[in-house]
């Protein structure tokens, strides 16, 4: 897995106002959030909420979907997934290093 994308992704979650989104978004399942509906909840600027969906979409944690005139926002279970299993992995790899 490409380090570079990972502490990427990881950089972007560690923002307070990112990490709230996208814990929103987890629970919201697959049908995701619209954006409006984020920013009532979070009660922050639209600016400001459109300017951390942007990180996240870059880092690939969400995606946006427009249906009519509603702009929803789409976890991407698959990479908190992959971050999960790098996690994982490197954590079984240092354990078993040590253990030997």
């Amino acid at each position: 897995m490409d380090t570079d994308w990972v502490a990427k992704a990881f950089k972007e979650l560690g923002h307070p106002f990112r990490l709230t989104i996208f814990r929103y978004l987890v629970k919201s399942r697959h049908q995701g959030l619209p954006v409006g509906g984020l920013q009532q909840v979070l009660d922050i600027p639209n600016s400001t909420l459109s300017h951390h969906i942007s990180a996240l979409v870059a880092a690939g944690l969400i995606q946006q979907q427009r249906e009519g005139r509603t702009l929803y926002c789409i976890p991407q279970y698959q990479t908190l997934n992959n971050l999960i299993t790098f996690l994982l992995e490197e954590c079984c790899v240092w354990r078993n290093t040590v253990d030997s």
